[in-house]
């Protein structure tokens, strides 16, 4: 199993860097005893109720590029304090990485109502990841409904997502003109596998807009801009 050991302390001060010495110097010796293979060790000296700290940053990346199963820690505190506490194990539940915990002799216990609130916190994601999946589809249904043929206008279907300058702006154009919302229109696309949000359906529909109105201005002699 790769771990990483995570040592945090709330201030810079000198007797609290030989603090973050001996919770690294403990969380070592740990990780031989369960057979954990370290592969980074992060320390930092920040406040565990801010979540705006490099070390929980750099915690997160090591999780996602070396697929690190459990993160060692010393206890709960040193992941963080009160709400960031949560949302920090939040996240690393959602990243499928479990936390140990030395003072708890193995996986972290939650108190019952901490258990409770990440508990309703992952029901809450999951409605709202169906939601997601419900409008799509329902924007999708819509657009064929308002006659939309996606195998006439999509080109080069089957390719997965596409980047921001492969936006399809001529069937953002087409749906906006079966009365789609702007989010309609981003869930639908997405739907048909485009990677686009509500905000640059938008943004690429003001600009073919605007690239419209800009022909329609009269040129010198008097004719229209082509």
């Amino acid at each position: 199993m790769k771990g990483i050991l995570y040592a945090r302390v709330s201030t810079r001060r000198m007797e609290q860097e030989s603090s973050l010495d001996r919770q690294v110097e403990a969380l070592t010796a740990w990780a031989r005893r369960l057979g954990v293979e370290v592969v980074e060790t992060i320390t930092e000296q920040h406040s565990g109720f801010d979540l705006d700290r490099d070390g929980l940053y750099r915690l997160l990346d090591v999780i996602r590029e070396k697929r690190v199963e459990a993160v060692l820690v010393q206890d709960d505190s040193r992941l963080g304090r009160g709400d960031a506490k949560l949302a920090i194990i939040h996240q690393l539940t959602r990243a499928d990485c479990k936390i140990y915990s030395l003072q708890s002799g193995g996986e972290l216990e939650l108190e019952a109502g901490e258990s409770t609130v990440l508990d309703i916190m992952a029901r809450v994601e999951e409605l709202q990841r169906r939601w997601m999946r419900q409008k799509i589809s329902w924007g999708m249904r819509r657009a064929v409904r308002e006659g939309y043929n996606p195998a006439k206008n999509l080109k080069n279907r089957g390719q997965g997502g596409r980047s921001r300058k492969d936006v399809p702006v001529e069937q953002i154009v087409a749906l906006k003109e079966k009365k789609l919302t702007f989010e309609e229109v981003a869930a639908t696309l997405q739907g048909f596998g485009y990677d686009v949000s509500r905000a640059t359906v938008h943004r690429r529909y003001r600009e073919w807009q605007e690239a419209r109105a800009s022909e329609r201005k009269p040129g010198k002699e008097g004719y229209i801009s082509t």
